[in-house]
């Protein structure tokens, strides 16, 4: 949708994106994953309601550029939900990323009150 719509080209290298075996640094995958999302925020900003409102070919289905939009953070928080999970399996410890800065440790009953 962005790439159609002229506000951003589209410069993935998809293949070199799944051929990646890492590990790579925690500060290199925390910039890498930092600078898309700025990318994106980017995208976002100049975006027209008349763009978020037509409709857009992607992949084979018409859909919204609203719906597109709505899809891409979708998809982006089921990725990033997967690698918390790999690595928090992997550590065999809780990285803290489920609770809010300075909340006590309370059992799950008192959270729910």
């Amino acid at each position: 949708m962005f790439r159609r719509s002229g506000l951003q080209p589209d410069t993935r290298k998809r293949d070199l994106e799944f051929a990646e075996r890492g590990p790579l640094p925690r500060r290199e995958l925390s910039a890498r994953i930092r600078k898309a999302v700025r990318e994106a925020c980017a995208v976002l900003d100049r975006l027209s309601e008349e763009s978020l409102l037509q409709e857009y070919g992607i992949q084979g289905f018409r859909i919204s550029g609203m719906h597109a939009v709505a899809h891409v953070v979708d998809h982006f928080a089921y990725h990033t939900g997967q690698i918390i999970f790999v690595t928090k399996l992997k550590l065999g410890k809780d990285l803290r990323f489920t609770r809010l800065p300075g909340e006590k440790r309370k059992g799950a009953a008192a959270r729910f009150q």
